[in-house]
């Protein structure tokens, strides 16, 4: 699903010039759930904007589901991002005066060849892939909980059926009973669904959720390997909830 080879990125302001990233190469496989981690100015944003074809790197390769992304115009960006990747973010960033049905709706408003019929069709599948209850899809968004906004969000990422889904720092903004429920919806999406997940994090809790967790520390991977807490974890989450 994801190739990153000798991948770098650096930012200039006048003669200064700032290296976010540093040769960073590794591999994510077709159905993998992936946590990315790092302290603050680790370079993991900067990573996460190039995995979501938000941004390119300075110099190296990035294929994506076999699209070399690297080198694309911001158009070309822009359709790979809008066929290719589901976004889920902190901040949620719904519209607060549509309802849930057209939240999740509205990526699919940009498919003229999609039919009214069969927006609603994918948007009532993606809300129930998401997990949240049907008597809920009329509401607006401050009628929701917290854990229903980011089920929200879950289901507009997922309306277009992507081949990825970035989930950066999902459960920033929700108390820790709720970010465990939250996570288990992810594990679910990956699990039943077969859903390639890479989520962006500072949190150890949050990673443990994932199969193999990636370090970077000062634009450099400095740990990728196997989660070996996740069967603890997936219990925990169990009698949590």
């Amino acid at each position: 699903m994801i190739e990153c080879r000798n991948i770098v990125k650096t930012y200039r302001n006048g003669d200064n010039e700032t290296k976010a990233l540093r040769d960073v190469s590794f591999t994510i496989a077709d159905g993998e759930f992936v946590a990315i981690m790092g302290p603050s100015g680790s370079g993991k944003s900067t990573l996460m904007h190039i995995l979501g074809c938000l941004d390119t790197p300075t110099s190296g390769t990035y294929i994506l589901d076999n699209h070399d992304v690297s080198r694309m115009s911001d158009d070309e960006l822009a359709d790979i991002r809008s066929k290719k990747i589901g976004f889920v973010f902190q901040s949620f960033n719904l519209l607060p005066r549509a309802t849930v049905m057209r939240n999740v709706v509205l990526p699919l408003m940009y498919s003229p060849t999609v039919t009214d019929d069969e927006r609603n069709k994918r948007a009532a599948d993606a809300l129930l892939s998401a997990g949240l209850a049907q008597d809920r899809w009329q509401h607006f968004s401050n009628q929701l909980s917290g854990g229903q906004i980011q089920r929200v969000a879950i289901a507009r990422a997922l309306v277009n059926n992507p081949a990825l889904i970035m989930a950066d720092e999902p459960t920033g903004n929700l108390d820790t009973r709720t970010g465990e429920i939250v996570m288990g919806t992810f594990q679910r999406l990956n699990e039943k669904e077969h859903r390639t997940i890479v989520l962006i994090t500072h949190e150890l809790d949050i990673a443990a959720h994932a199969d193999r967790i990636i370090h970077i520390r000062d634009g450099v991977i400095v740990d990728d390997s196997i989660n070996h807490r996740k069967k603890v974890v997936d219990q925990s989450l169990s009698h949590h909830i």
